[in-house]
């Protein structure tokens, strides 16, 4: 029984037991479901209570953000809106000063018309007036002329021929008076001023030759200077343009040629080549182009110190070179530096007797040779080609006058020029001062080498012997030996066309070939 009953008991217990726990789970499930969902509840409460002040949040800074724009915008509206104000009343000043404008132009438009109207009735008034006057005097002309028996033009012809003879007779006198005094002073006062002109001012004349000697110490040396078949004289003879006169002379050598540059080259090149003692052709020929360019710059040292010493200042360049090469011309035989120093000097001491420029005259004097010194010079007289040049280099018009008017070629036109032409009389008609023959001589030699240049592949030309002899030098690769036959025939054939000269002149044309190589 007992057994029945625990068995009893545990199947009714059991389900009994069951159904109790699972009432109390399902009880304590529910518990917690409520609890839960109250939890989530709160906290959705909690979220949504968030939520809602984010979003109130987010709708107060949108609205702050809204308000600031919409004040953003009414500030430049109203920035607009004064501007546009301002713009008006501009507009408005400038409408109310136009409208005054106008009311004035208007007003002066119209007392413009009334003056005018005014002036008009002002004319006709005065043709009127005219038209009586004009009508007065043609009636008392009319009258006069029947009182007088003359017309108006008879009366004023015969009162303008008795005025004109009157004036003729007294100008005629004053003339007269003028001419009686200038007469009795004017020779006087020339003679007065050439003659102190002369004295204060006195300057040596040397005259220039053609021929230089050329001193050596012992006879020994003319050997060296002639070398092995004459090879070195050849040389300095060919790169100097200048005979050498190797003769008895004792210790002495003889430089000829009419051109004095080239005779102070050669006497130069000889001295250095003495005083090395190395004499040959290359060497000649390295001396001599080392003398040129000394040469040269003593023909500017000597213009620079002509114009210091005359106190001419601002003289170009150019002009200064030609100065300087004065020193080696001469004019009739009398060196052309030195006239022209002298001629400076007589101008200038001439301008002040007479109260003018003394520094133009003394410019134009230096200056009024200086068509004589370019070698290349066209066939223009001396004067205009100098007055061409000073005109070039932009010399003062009174000075480019008196160079070109010295000789006549042009007209005069201020005073410089005749006191220039007097001064170059003056110094050239001294006794002694000048040679013409020496210089249609240096003319006729100069012509003959001129000649010969205008030929193509002429390198030098040389005038040798008094102008006797013609030497030509030609560019090797531009005239070959068959061709320096014709050559020497065309230049004797146009010599003896264009030139008349005493005797016959001999032309020789000279070709050199040369190899050069250089050992590095």
């Amino acid at each position: 029984m007992d057994i029945v009953s625990i068995i009893i008991g545990i199947v009714v217990g059991v389900p009994l037991g069951l159904i109790a726990a699972t009432s109390f789970l399902r009880k304590q499930i529910l518990s917690d479901a409520e609890r839960i969902k109250n939890d989530a509840e709160e906290k959705a409460e909690i979220v949504k209570q968030e939520k809602i002040l984010q979003a109130k949040e987010k709708f107060l800074q949108l609205k702050s953000d809204h308000e600031k724009v919409i004040a953003d915008k009414n500030q430049v509206l109203n920035e607009k809106n004064q501007a546009i104000v301002v713009q008006e009343n501009k507009l408005k000043q400038k409408e109310q000063s136009l409208s005054q404008k106008i009311e004035e132009t208007t007003k002066k438009q119209n007392e413009a018309n009334t003056a005018k109207e005014n002036y008009l009735q002002q004319i006709e008034a005065i043709k009127k007036k005219e038209a009586e006057v004009e009508k007065l005097h043609k009636k008392q002309v009319e009258q006069l002329e029947t009182i007088a028996g003359l017309k108006a033009e008879e009366a004023k012809a015969q009162l303008v021929e008795a005025l004109k003879s009157e004036a003729k007779t007294n100008a005629m006198s004053h003339i007269k008076d003028i001419m009686e005094e200038a007469k009795l002073t004017a020779n006087q006062e020339a003679k007065k001023i050439v003659i102190q002109t002369i004295q204060r001012v006195a300057t040596e004349h040397a005259v220039e030759n053609s021929v230089s000697v050329f001193n050596i110490d012992n006879d020994e040396i003319k050997g060296r200077i002639i070398g092995r078949e004459g090879r070195n004289i050849r040389a300095l003879e060919a790169a100097t343009g200048v005979e050498i006169i190797v003769d008895d002379t004792p210790e002495a050598i003889i430089l000829s040629c009419f051109d004095p540059v080239r005779r102070e080259i050669a006497r130069l090149a000889l001295h250095q080549l003495v005083t090395d003692g190395r004499i040959h052709p290359a060497r000649i020929e390295e001396v001599v182009e080392k003398v040129k360019k000394q040469i040269e710059e003593e023909i500017i040292d000597t213009g620079k110190r002509t114009a210091i010493d005359l106190g001419i200042h601002g003289l170009n360049p150019e002009l200064i070179r030609m100065v300087g090469r004065m020193k080696f011309r001469s004019s009739y035989g009398q060196n052309l530096l030195q006239h022209s120093r002298e001629v400076a000097n007589l101008c200038a001491t001439m301008a002040a007797e007479l109260g003018l420029n003394v520094k133009l005259a003394k410019r134009a004097g230096l200056l009024h040779d200086i068509g004589k010194v370019p070698d290349d010079s066209p066939e223009l007289p001396h004067a205009i080609l100098g007055m061409n040049l000073a005109e070039k280099y932009k010399e003062h018009p009174e000075v480019i006058n008196a160079i070109g008017a010295h000789h006549d070629e042009i007209e005069m036109t201020s005073l410089l020029s005749p006191i220039v032409q007097v001064c170059d009389a003056i110094s050239g008609s001294r006794p002694g001062a000048r040679r013409e023959i020496a210089e249609s001589y240096i003319k006729r030699l100069k012509d003959l080498e001129s000649i010969a240049m205008t030929y193509p592949g002429v390198n030098k030309t040389f005038a040798i012997q008094a102008g006797r002899e013609l030497r030509v030098m030609v560019e090797s690769d531009r005239v070959d030996d068959k061709q320096i036959d014709q050559l020497a025939f065309d230049i004797s054939q146009k010599i003896q066309t264009e030139m008349t000269y005493p005797g016959q002149i001999k032309i020789t044309v000279i070709r050199e070939t040369r190899g050069v190589s250089y050992a590095k």
